[in-house]
This record gives C-alpha cells, structure tokens and sequence, in this order.
C-alpha cells in the first residue's frame, strides 16, 4: 500500500470508529444527564444536549495510535491530545455546576436604552452580566423602559489565570518529549523553542475553544485546517508528518455525523482542547507550524477581535464574533458556512500558492 492510500484508509478508520464511539458517548451521557445550558439566549432551544461528547473524539484518535503505534509522531500527538482532553474534562465537569442565574432583559421602550455596554434598541434583548449591568437594571425597571423575559443560567468556571496554566501544563508535555526541533522558519532559536512552543499550545487551545459555540463549527473548520495541512505536509515529502493531521481530520469528520446541524452531542472543553493542542502538536511534530497557523486563521482571528473586545478598543454586543453575527441575524447555519467556507478558501489558496511558487 502506498503512502497516498494508507493516508484514506487511515482516514476512513477514524471517521469511521469515531461517529461509533460519537454515537455510543451520546447515549450514555444521556443516562449520566450530562448536558449543556448555554449562556446564549438564541441558542437556550438547545439546552438538555449532551457534552462532553469529546470523549468520542479522544477514544477515535486512541485507537487509531494503537493500531499505528509504530508512527512516533502519531503516538506523540494522541498523549498530548489526551493530556489536553483530560484537562478539558475537568473543566466541562466543574461546568455542570451552576454559578449564578443571570437575567435576560428587552428593551420595551421606543428609544435605545443603554445596559452596561450595550445599546438595546426596541425589541432587542440580551443578559445582565456585568455588574454596571446589574445596576442598570434597577434604574431601567423603575423607568419601565425595559422588562425581565428570562433567565439564564452561568455555569461555573475555573478563573482565567488558572486556565491558561493549566494549558501551559499540557504544554510542557510537548517540551518534556524532546521531539520539537529548535528551528523555526529555518532558523536555529535554542531554548527560545520553549516559550514558542508554550504559546503555540496555549493559543492554538483557546482558539478552538473560543470558536466551538456553533453546531459543527469547531470540528468543520479544525478538520478542513487538518486535511489542507496534511496535504501540505504530504506535498513536502513528509507523509508520516501527515499522517496525526489526516487523524485529526478523520475523528472532526466523524463527529460532525452528530454535531453537525442540528446538533445531537456537543464537543466541551473536553473535545477543544484535545483538538486544539493535537493540532498544533502535529504542525511542530510535521515542521509545518506556518501553514497550519494560515489553515487556522478564522478561529485565529476571532480570539483576535474578542481580545480586541476585552481590550475596549471595539464594541460586540455579545461575544465572540459568530454570537454576535447570530445576534444581529443571520442564522447559526449561514454562519458555518462562512466560516466553513473561509477556512477552505485560505487553505486551499496557500496550498496553491506553494506549490506553484
């Protein structure tokens, strides 16, 4: 068999054990009632949902390693994946605890009314989050410009300072390996490979994180970013460099059996950490961290704008960007697409790019 057909096969057996192992996590955290309770008012339809459900993910991706376990760069990839996932666990499990129930207000009146940063036209409706939110509220009730229409409940959560330290942990697997080379771009940097490595693992997490809010979201855009960097590694002479990234790709696609829309299980923390630390283990594994960056440039560029969010430089009524584009209207399978579709238009141009250059 070929490289070329040993890559499909290999990508076949994890679609295929994935959308199983998918199919049968859902049911049984079905009987456990684990499930989710978004914060988002537009999608509170979707409450009762399965999560978690990158168990399923983890378990593809650990059976093909065992049946490949010759490829190091596989093997590696799947122990940080596993790493990365259990840490993610432990968050979605500190998740099913309630924080606090917020309240979700409408504005009733004829003119825009202002709470906390937000400028609610008439009709337009959102929660009170924030303290100045909080406060807000207590004056625009007695004014009767607005009025309470719900409530949603906040699920508990590590603080941020400890999160990204608990990435940075996942990250110093990677280190500990000894398997990254300290070249970067062609250039010897030393010991600086710790730092980048530490940056590339913390980032490439919170980016699938933070892009994971829409039924197939994630898994669509991580395994279009895997495949694009896969052939970019296989086109580089370098198929077993390719092989963790056609793994990754066959367990996204798998999963989307059941998290496409309308979605039936939901990845967590659990499936977006393990994606987002497997992804960039296998580009510094493959030495192809540039062009898997370029392949990740929607989820990249949304933690972007909601840093820019944070920073007060911009304003989102709701945060990150594809909440606020469902919002504002446009409907939660459009979004995808788009999103679906810029990923494959970058990819798919620097592939082009590179090999005609």
């Amino acid at each position: 068999m070929n490289n070329f057909n040993l890559e499909i096969f290999i990508f076949l057996l994890a679609f295929l054990s994935t959308a199983i192992f998918t199919y049968l996590v859902k049911k049984f955290l079905k009987y456990a009632d684990v499930k989710d309770n978004p914060i988002v008012t537009e999608h509170s339809h979707k409450a009762g949902t399965p999560t978690m459900g990158g168990i399923a993910i983890l378990m593809g991706v650990l059976l093909i390693a065992c049946v490949y376990y010759t490829n190091s760069q596989l093997v590696l990839t799947v122990l940080i994946m596993m790493v990365a996932g259990i840490v993610g666990l432990m968050d979605d499990l500190i998740g099913l605890k309630t924080k606090e129930i917020q309240k979700v207000v409408m504005n009733k009146s004829a003119e825009p009314v202002e709470i906390g940063r937000l400028t609610l036209k008439n009709g337009e409706n959102a929660r009170v989050t924030t303290p100045k939110a909080k406060k807000d509220l207590e004056e625009l009730l007695r004014t009767d410009k607005v009025e309470i229409i719900g409530e949603a409940p906040i699920k508990s959560e590590i603080k941020e300072n400890e999160k990204i330290a608990s990435q940075i942990l996942v990250s110093l697997f990677l280190v500990a390996s000894g398997a990254v080379g300290a070249s970067v771009l062609g250039f010897n940097i030393g010991l600086l490979i710790i730092p980048v490595v530490i940056c590339g693992i913390v980032g490439s997490i919170n980016s699938v994180n933070l892009i994971d809010g829409m039924d197939g979201l994630a898994a669509g855009i991580l395994g279009i970013a895997s495949i694009a960097s896969g052939l970019f590694a296989f086109s580089k002479g370098n198929p077993m460099g390719a092989l963790p990234f056609i793994v990754i790709a066959g367990t996204c696609f798998g999963f989307l059996v059941f998290n496409r829309y309308p979605a039936s299980i939901f990845m967590g923390d659990t499936g977006s950490f393990a994606l987002g630390a497997g992804y960039i283990t296998a580009a510094f594994l493959g030495d192809v961290v540039y062009f898997a960056i370029i392949a990740l440039a929607v989820p990249i560029i949304s933690v972007i704008i909601s840093l820019l969010h944070r920073a007060h430089v911009i304003k989102l009524p709701v945060e990150p960007l594809h909440h606020t584009l469902h919002y504002k209207g446009l409907s939660e399978k459009k979004i995808v697409a788009v999103y679906w579709g810029a990923t494959i238009v970058i990819s798919g141009a620097a592939l082009f790019i590179y090999n005609v250059i």
